[in-house]
């Protein structure tokens, strides 16, 4: 899968949002400035040579929709993440995170209940 640029990027977040919509629905999403439609129209088809949307006519119109879904794409996007920056060491990147981002106590508790949950569903 290739990359999103952040252009493109911001363009399929508004796909994810509303999974089939026409170029006024995506213009709509946009806060100013508005791109031009030929620039959105540039980005979609840029998009769907990347493998990333698709369309269907109906009528005269296009109505766009994703191919990848939003987890997919950010769960690939983290893995690169970790490969490259964290030696492929999920529990590097965690410590890392842990640290850098300033967690309060209560968004630590979370994690931890996030994981040790994750550890019981993996014991049954």
């Amino acid at each position: 899968m290739e990359e999103l640029s952040k252009s493109e990027e911001k363009l399929m977040k508004l796909l994810w949002k509303k999974p089939l919509s026409y170029m006024k629905d995506l213009l709509a999403g946009y806060e100013e400035p508005i791109p031009a439609p030929t620039s959105l129209a540039t980005l979609l088809m840029r998009m769907r040579n990347k493998g990333f949307v698709d369309y269907e006519k109906h009528g005269s119109v296009r109505a766009y929709f994703p191919l990848v879904s939003k987890a997919n794409y950010f769960k690939k996007q983290l893995g690169e993440l970790i490969e490259n920056h964290f030696e492929n060491s999920a529990s590097q990147f965690a410590s890392f995170f842990t640290k850098e981002i300033k967690l309060t106590d209560q968004q630590l508790q979370e994690l931890k209940d996030i994981i040790d949950q994750q550890l019981n569903s993996e014991e049954t």
